[in-house]
C-alpha cells in the first residue's frame, strides 16, 4: 500500500542550456537524496559529461526500440496466426504434422517481426523526445529526474529555488510505457518563446 505507492517514479524533464548548470543540478539533485543513477541527460555534447562524471542517457531513453520492438512483435505474431490457418487449411504436408511446428511457426515470425521492429527502433528517435528535438540539437542539455513520489515535491522545491535557469519542461507519469506520449509544458518559457536568462 503506502510503501508502495511512495516509491512510484515519475520522470521530470527540465532543459538547462549550459553544461556548468546541468552539472549543478546533478550535485543538488543527488543532494536531496536522488541516486545518481536516477538522472540522465540527453545531449549531443557527451564528452562534456563524461568530463563532469553526469549520467548521459541510455538508449532506451532516445531510441524507439522498446515500442518499435513491441509493435514488429505484435505484427509477427499475426503473421504467424495467420501462416498457422493457412497451414492447416491446406495442409500441403499431410495432416499428421506435430503441433510443436505450428507453434515454432508462430514463434519464429514473432521474433523476427521483433527483430525487424527493433532495426526500426535503432534508426528512430523515442517519440518521448520529439518535442525537444530542437533544444537537443541546439545544444541545450535535457535532463531526466526520476523521482520516486516520496522525493519529487524535494526535487520541485529545489529546483525552483536554486535552478531558475532551468525550465521543467514536461512529466512523464508513464514512462516505462513506450506508448505513452510526453506532453511539453504549456506554460515552460520555451513555449511560449521567451528566453530565461541564467543567473
Amino acid at each position: 500500500g503506502d510503501a508502495w505507492s511512495a516509491r512510484l517514479i515519475k520522470c521530470l524533464y527540465y532543459l538547462a542550456r549550459t553544461l556548468e548548470s546541468t552539472r549543478r543540478i546533478s550535485d543538488d539533485v543527488r543532494a536531496v537524496g536522488v541516486s545518481d543513477s536516477l538522472l540522465h541527460v540527453i545531449t549531443r555534447d557527451e564528452a562534456g559529461l563524461q568530463k563532469e562524471h553526469i549520467h548521459s542517457s541510455n538508449y532506451l531513453e532516445t531510441l524507439d526500440l522498446i515500442r518499435d520492438g513491441l509493435i514488429g512483435s505484435a505484427i509477427g505474431s499475426i503473421a504467424g496466426v495467420i501462416s498457422v490457418g493457412l497451414l492447416l487449411y491446406f495442409q500441403p504436408f499431410g495432416p499428421a504434422v506435430p503441433r510443436i511446428v505450428y507453434f515454432a511457426t508462430v514463434a519464429v515470425a514473432m521474433l523476427f517481426g521483433s527483430w525487424e521492429g527493433g532495426l526500426t527502433g535503432i534508426a528512430t528517435e523515442n517519440r518521448k523526445l520529439a518535442s525537444f528535438h530542437d533544444d537537443i540539437e541546439r545544444g541545450w542539455y535535457l535532463i531526466l529526474i526520476y523521482a520516486p513520489r516520496d522525493e519529487e515535491m524535494a526535487v520541485r522545491t529545489m529546483m525552483r529555488s536554486r535552478h531558475r535557469e532551468a525550465e521543467l519542461a514536461a512529466v512523464d507519469r508513464h514512462f516505462l510505457n513506450p506508448f505513452s506520449a510526453v506532453q511539453r509544458s504549456a506554460d515552460s518559457p520555451q513555449w511560449r518563446g521567451e528566453l530565461v536568462r541564467e543567473d
